[in-house]
């Protein structure tokens, strides 16, 4: 079984941290201390070296999102021009129909205009046998 220290004896025990704290405290370098200015210094070229890092991967960064884009929009014209293209021969395909039909329609009157003149002539010649 635990003992139970009384309130006298957690108060001296906490009173002791207290002092151990304040005396820490009171011992710390002064701000002029070489070592501590050296650790300064070490932090603040630690502190550059991580802001030039992070300007390097930043600026890198951009060139890839920059280099993405500009094979985005090549491949967003040669898309556009494919599909220029596919429209110009699905016209082209369109007026070729629309001629060759025109042109049927065209033979096909022509060759009924030539049947009737055909029957028109067989009917005069038996007219004229008459």
């Amino acid at each position: 079984m635990k003992k139970v220290a009384d309130l006298a004896e957690r108060r001296k025990t906490a009173d002791a941290a207290k002092a151990l704290l304040l005396e820490k405290f009171k011992n710390r370098p002064a701000a002029d201390d070489p070592a501590v200015v050296a650790r300064a210094a070490e932090r603040q070229a630690v502190n550059e070296a991580r802001a030039e890092r992070l300007a390097a991967k930043a600026a890198e960064a951009a060139a890839v999102r920059a280099a993405e884009e500009a094979l985005k929009a090549e491949e967003e014209k040669a898309r556009e021009a494919e599909r220029a293209a596919q429209e110009a021969e699905a016209r082209a395909e369109a007026d070729a129909r629309q001629q060759a039909d025109r042109d049927r329609a065209r033979r096909v009157v022509a060759d009924e205009a030539e049947r009737k003149a055909q029957r028109d002539a067989r009917y005069a010649a038996r007219k004229a046998r008459r």
